[in-house]
């Protein structure tokens, strides 16, 4: 197999690039969109195409657990 690249999207999908197998929870293989170069995963949870990204996270105001912490980590304690 050729080298797959994930990328982590600020506040959206994981992007899949390469040549991969989609495997589900009782090892069957997930279809993928023919003639694509990559794929994107869903990482919010919203998707109504799960396991792809839909766009629904930028509809909903995702926010990827870097951002979150950060935002987290910043906010002062409640007294």
């Amino acid at each position: 197999m050729a080298d797959v690249i994930i990328q982590v999207r600020k506040n959206g999908s994981y992007r899949v690039e390469g040549e991969f197998k989609l495997i589900d929870h009782d090892g069957n293989p997930v279809p993928l969109p023919e003639g694509k170069k990559f794929i994107s995963l869903c990482r919010c949870g919203a998707s109504v195409t799960k396991p792809f990204c839909d766009g629904t996270h930028s509809r909903i105001g995702f926010i990827g657990a870097e951002e979150a912490r950060q935002e987290f980590d910043a906010t002062p304690p409640l007294p």
